[in-house]
């Protein structure tokens, strides 16, 4: 059931006390998974709301809670960008609803942020770097996964069993992943600290600053390429190699030479898990949408070889017919180059503010009294988040951004009339 961003206000007033929100806008969000909407309260600060849209979503915002409640003040304190705090939560059958603090910036489409200044690229390198040199005690002592090289090697052969028996996937891309999986010298990299959903959705920008980053349902110990999958999936060489090039300076740690390769792999690979996903949801139009833009990969690699995914090339095939090496991994100088495979990322939403219909003249929206918290526990049940929450509104520094118009949008909502 979808919730409208007037009742996700309504939720929010339950699992902050005191909120009395007075503008309200629908937010960007995956829109398979989640409702989400902006606020605007009475002392004029920013919330986000987010509602799970079925338990697989709930768990991955309960995982999420669990992650951002182990970045203790001093490791966020240290990090260049700023990450969410949630304030509240609460239960609404089995499924649980977080609200968050707004957090400054916007979200930048991959073309907007390719085009723009060569400052930004540098910008998600330096972040990259900082998620990826994070104490690896931050991971375990949250009890999340953690994977040497060949256990992750190991769970991604799994995963290709899996999606090979739809039967939808096309033969010469199995043949493909495959033999990349199997090319063990490609394996050998220094697991580290993973977003692991890491994509344009989840940066937030203002202007050629990388001002925070959310999504953090993923987070684990594993391969650092799988963070830059969707950076290789823009096929933009020069834009990929601004943000490595910033990204190899700032690490502890120099990243191996296979690096992109196995990015190219992951963004590859992401088309056979949306199908697989697409399939388990009963989801007619994801599984069409994912078998479309399988064949057209097929089509691609069939034509022109691919990015280089192994090491060696596949038997029977030349260098040229591999397509053309990525860089930083050792290409020959005499290889031919040929065209690089489109891969297209999973769909997301626009980051677009869509401003709900007019509001009824009757309440739609009211704060649980304090005096009487037994109302909200009615319909809910009340979990809110450590009293020390930060203002929503402070920048790195401590002080609202002077730029941030992304509640202008929002609609403004009667909380007066009884």
């Amino acid at each position: 059931m979808r919730r409208k961003p007037i009742e996700l206000a309504a939720v929010a007033t339950a699992a902050v006390p005191g909120l009395t929100p007075t503008a309200v806008s629908a937010a960007p969000d995956d829109p398979a998974d989640f409702d989400s909407a902006l606020l605007l309260d009475s002392e004029g600060k920013r919330w986000r709301v987010r509602s799970p849209k079925h338990a697989e979503a709930s768990a991955r915002l309960e995982t999420e809670f669990l992650v951002l409640r182990a970045f203790a003040p001093g490791i966020r304190a240290e990090l260049p960008f700023l990450m969410p705090t949630v304030a509240g939560s609460v239960r609404l059958g089995s499924l649980s609803t977080f609200v968050y603090s707004h957090l400054a910036g916007s979200t930048r489409s991959v073309e907007e942020l390719t085009a723009g200044p060569d400052a930004l690229a540098r910008e998600i390198g330096v972040a990259l770097a900082a998620i990826h040199d994070l104490p690896h005690a931050l991971v375990s002592n949250a009890d999340l996964p953690s994977y040497t090289p060949n256990e992750f090697r190991q769970r991604r052969l799994n995963e290709l069993d899996q999606a090979a028996t739809t039967g939808k996937i096309p033969p010469a891309l199995l043949l493909r992943w495959e033999h990349a999986l199997e090319d063990v010298s490609l394996w050998r990299f220094n697991p580290c600290v993973v977003h692991g959903d890491l994509h344009e959705d989840n940066l937030l920008v203002d202007g050629g600053r990388v001002t925070a980053v959310t999504g953090w349902t993923d987070l684990r110990i594993g391969d650092p390429a799988d963070d830059f999958a969707w950076l290789v999936a823009s096929n933009e060489q020069d834009f990929v190699d601004s943000v490595l090039s910033s990204y190899t300076s700032e690490r502890r740690d120099s990243p191996d030479k296979h690096l992109l390769r196995r990015a190219a792999l992951s963004a590859e690979f992401a088309l056979a898990q949306y199908l697989v996903k697409g399939i388990a949801a009963g989801d007619a139009d994801m599984i069409s949408e994912a078998e479309g833009m399988l064949e057209s990969l097929a089509t691609e690699v069939a034509e022109h070889g691919g990015q280089a995914i192994s090491v060696e090339p596949l038997p029977g095939v030349t260098v040229s017919d591999a397509g053309a090496a990525a860089p930083g991994n050792g290409a020959s100088a005499g290889a031919v180059p040929t065209p690089s495979v489109t891969v297209t990322p999973v769909p997301a939403p626009a980051p677009q503010l869509v401003v709900p219909a007019p509001v009824l003249p009757a309440v739609q929206v009211a704060p649980i009294p304090a005096e009487d918290p037994s109302a909200a526990a009615e319909e809910s049940t009340r979990e809110v988040s450590s009293p020390d929450v930060p203002s929503p509104d402070e920048g790195r520094n401590g002080s609202p951004s002077a730029d941030d118009t992304s509640t202008a949008a929002i609609t403004i909502i009667d909380v007066t009339k009884h």
